[in-house]
């Protein structure tokens, strides 16, 4: 039977033997589906997708949604039917609204949905339907889809409004946050698609094409690593480095100068300061960067920590190859990589026949 006090081992061993008394105790998120499980789930993702979270409260805030195959929300005991039908109205339709006249169309008084949610998930049904109808704007984001496309398409009538909505799932209000650190988030748009970018009263924390593989998971990383509120907006480092990113599409930035935040383990950080050290326009091998900070040996490690980069371009991590001179993997996509190095060499665009071309037209076509 689980413990009183879990530990992530305990939570690991639970998810990995599918123990079902541990239903309803924590529930596993999957950061490249963005959905989140009961640890009995079938479903089997790679160890290093998951995040462990204690109530459905806290998988639903960081922007996860219920997994339609365990159904984790119903893993403390089978709902009443009126609530069981709200919540499958919901999952059809994540980007409708359910205001006051809705509800009690569906024969559901608003203040009994409220009350039963909050009892239940420690939230109200306003906040579990908006929780979710993030989840899927944040998903769409993720994949390439223009911002005001996701803003207009989830309900959302001005990109404050969007902004509002993030900042109450996501996050404490402005005005609390200001008094204190906080993460500000924005987004970018770019000649290689759009970009999330987050700042720390420090400097630049995250930089991450849209469309990568497992943003919902890095943003959640974010979150854990800084323990601090997330608010939508602009502050000084994101205008400084908005300035910077159209510069350097332009060809004209030889040398990002806003500050970083890094937030690793020591030998991230280390591998980390040594990207930045790499000259714009140049290139170097695993094998040489492990040198470089004087572990020769440790190649894969570096290789690992390259991967574990969240601040692309400022930590350029895509000026690291293969020592064969291939270009290797890149979370954002070889494609963007290519771009990235062609870009930096000869200081223009590349051309029709880069392939980059190509790769967008297959993003846009899949949206």
């Amino acid at each position: 039977m689980p413990s009183t006090t879990l530990t992530v081992d305990e939570m690991e061993r639970a998810w990995r033997t599918r123990d079902a008394t541990y239903d309803g105790v924590f529930f596993v998120a999957v950061t490249t589906t963005g959905t989140f499980c009961r640890p009995s789930c079938s479903a089997r993702p790679n160890r290093e997708h998951l995040q462990f979270f204690r109530s459905v409260r806290e998988a639903v805030s960081a922007g996860y949604r219920p997994c339609k195959r365990c159904r984790p929300e119903l893993a403390n005991g089978q709902p009443p039917g009126w609530v069981t039908a709200l919540m499958g109205a919901v999952a059809a339709s994540p980007e409708d609204r359910f205001p006051a006249p809705r509800l009690r169309s569906l024969g559901v008084a608003p203040e009994r949905a409220r009350r039963w949610f909050q009892q239940h998930y420690g939230m109200t049904f306003a906040t579990w339907c908006r929780g979710l109808r993030l989840s899927a704007a944040f998903t769409r984001i993720r994949r390439g889809e223009p911002l005001d496309d996701v803003i207009l398409g989830h309900g959302y009538e001005s990109h404050s409004g969007f902004r509002d909505a993030f900042a109450r799932t996501f996050g404490r209000p402005p005005g609390k946050a200001a008094l204190a650190d906080c993460i500000r988030i924005s987004w970018f748009e770019t000649p290689l698609g759009p970009m999330l970018a987050a700042a720390t009263n420090q400097g630049i924390c995250l930089l991450e094409f849209a469309d990568r593989r497992g943003l919902e998971g890095t943003y959640a990383d974010m979150r854990r690593r800084f323990d601090l509120p997330v608010v939508p907006g602009l502050d000084d480092f994101l205008n400084a480095l908005q300035q910077e990113l159209q510069a350097y599409f332009a060809g004209s930035l030889h040398e990002f100068r806003v500050a970083v935040v890094l937030r690793g383990t020591p030998f991230q950080e280390r591998v980390w300061r040594e990207l930045q050290g790499i000259p714009m326009g140049t290139t170097q091998s695993y094998e040489e960067v492990a040198r470089r900070i004087g572990q020769p040996k440790a190649v894969r490690a570096v290789a690992r920590a390259n991967g574990m980069n969240r601040i692309c371009l400022l930590v350029p991590c895509h000026r690291v190859i293969a020592k064969d001179g291939s270009l290797s993997g890149y979370g954002g996509g070889v494609w963007r990589k290519r771009f990235l190095l062609e870009l930096e060499r000869t200081g223009k665009l590349p051309g029709r026949d880069s392939g980059v071309q190509s790769s967008l037209k297959a993003i846009n076509s899949s949206r």
